[in-house]
């Protein structure tokens, strides 16, 4: 099903190319109506070739129509770079003309290869009657984080006076990924939250003995202070401190198309309690809600930060905006390194969970008699 979802994906181009050809399709009231009934459609044809063996996961059915957007998506920004043409032009005039800007670009390009290998091997997975519950939550919190800076960057920034009806399609971009975080969020865990005598282990070495934890909760505390310093330039701190960095390190974050600065504040107000949640559950045994949440914000940072990296190094990023010569390779190493921070820590706790397992008991200590515990099922691992 996958190999089909793929091959049909690239149908895209050819409603594409039509749109750019006829003008009569390129009315912005027209544009929005084709997508709507391109979006029912595509919905209705999956619906009946799969009515023979319908898929158990509804979610099946959200990730083949975001396949077919993503090649739209990556269209747009091929074309924006200058590698293809014939295909977008009018939806740059007269669809959403900010997906021209660096960030939009860069955000198609994640939407358009990174986001349809994850449809692509969700799909396989709920074909296959297999789970991708930690895949989904990456897959959520990287939409998620995309389409809510990208809705809220048009609206902030200077784009806000050229929004065509098309604009309002994005909200379903936005409340499908928070409808399938939750539903995956109350899934039961592809992995059991009780542990044994390993988990009993892991979580009585003191801190001093888990070297990689100290070097983990280092990075935390250092995200946590470059989330707020650049949350606080967003917000125009007059604090000397911000004016620095904003001058001599990341211009870029008062580009006037409005994402850095919104995507800043996303990361200030969201972002940085759930770095602070993960220092307290690397110091506190038992936290089984560590890998949830630490893959949920792992997919949100990486998109956040691939598209603002993207956006600070694309030729279309204005020469104020860009980053001093000077400052380059240090303001590139710590954005990769705020990048990375959430995955390692998701690395880890995926890796070696067992400190944030909870303890089963063991007999003798429940209580009851050791002859009746030995009825009661223990998960050890």
């Amino acid at each position: 099903m996958e190999i089909f979802v793929f091959l049909f994906s690239f149908s895209a181009l050819g409603i594409l190319y039509a749109m750019n050809t006829i003008s009569e399709l390129q009315e912005p009231y027209v544009i929005l109506e084709i997508g709507v009934a391109v979006l029912v459609i595509v919905f209705l044809f999956y619906f009946l070739i799969t009515r023979g063996n319908p898929p158990k996961d509804f979610l099946f059915f959200v990730f083949a129509e975001f396949s077919f957007t993503c090649i739209i998506d990556l269209t747009s920004a091929l074309e924006y770079d200058g590698i293809i043409s014939g295909f977008m032009e009018f939806y740059q005039k007269t669809g959403e003309p900010y997906l021209g800007t660096s960030y939009g670009i860069m955000m198609c390009y994640w939407d358009g290869i990174a986001h349809f290998i994850m449809y692509l091997m969700m799909i396989s997975r709920i074909t296959d009657r297999k789970a991708y519950r930690t895949l989904g939550l990456f897959w959520a919190g990287s939409l998620c984080a995309n389409m809510s800076v990208f809705i809220v960057g048009i609206v902030a920034g200077k784009y806000g006076s050229e929004i065509h009806p098309v604009f309002w399609l994005n909200f379903l971009f936005l409340l499908m990924p928070v409808l399938g975080a939750i539903v995956l969020f109350t899934r039961p865990k592809d992995r059991p939250l009780i542990g044994g005598y390993n988990a009993q282990h892991a979580q009585s070495l003191k801190l001093i003995w888990r070297p990689l934890d100290i070097i983990l909760l280092v990075l935390l505390l250092a995200a946590m202070a470059f989330t707020i310093l650049r949350g606080l330039v967003a917000l125009d701190s007059p604090l000397e401190a911000c004016s620095i960095y904003l001058k001599q390190y990341e211009p870029y974050l008062k580009d006037p198309v409005g994402y850095p600065r919104v995507m800043m504040l996303h990361l200030f107000f969201y972002a940085l309690p759930l770095l602070g949640a993960f220092v307290y559950g690397l110091l506190k045994p038992g936290c089984t809600w560590m890998p949830d949440w630490t893959i949920f914000l792992a997919g949100a940072m990486i998109q956040c930060q691939w598209s603002h990296i993207g956006g600070f190094l694309h030729p279309r990023t204005t020469a104020p905006y860009r980053i001093p010569s000077d400052a380059f390779w240090l303001v590139l190493a710590a954005n990769l390194l705020y990048a990375a921070t959430p995955v390692l820590v998701a690395l880890r706790v995926y890796s070696n969970p067992y400190f944030f397992l909870k303890i089963a008991p063991f007999p003798g200590q429940t209580g009851l008699p050791i002859s009746e515990e030995k009825d009661t099922k223990y998960k050890l691992k």
